[in-house]
């Protein structure tokens, strides 16, 4: 699973982050990224939880 952030969505809110922190961060504007390419396979349903509860949307699978 290779998941991305569409800056354009994301407004930095760190729901992904506080859900899944080992796949999730924040870049030097504060918007989140994907740390982890692809997504280890112990992350996937925490990463799959923040995904879903990306309140814009932000985050999709490549």
């Amino acid at each position: 699973m290779n998941l991305k952030v569409n800056k354009d969505k994301c407004i930095g809110c760190g729901q992904c982050v506080s859900i899944c922190d080992k796949v999730f961060d924040f870049d030097d504007d504060n918007l989140a990224k994907v740390i982890e390419k692809p997504v280890p396979e112990e992350y996937q349903e925490e990463s799959t939880s923040a995904m879903e509860n990306c309140p814009t949307g932000a985050i999709e699978e490549e």
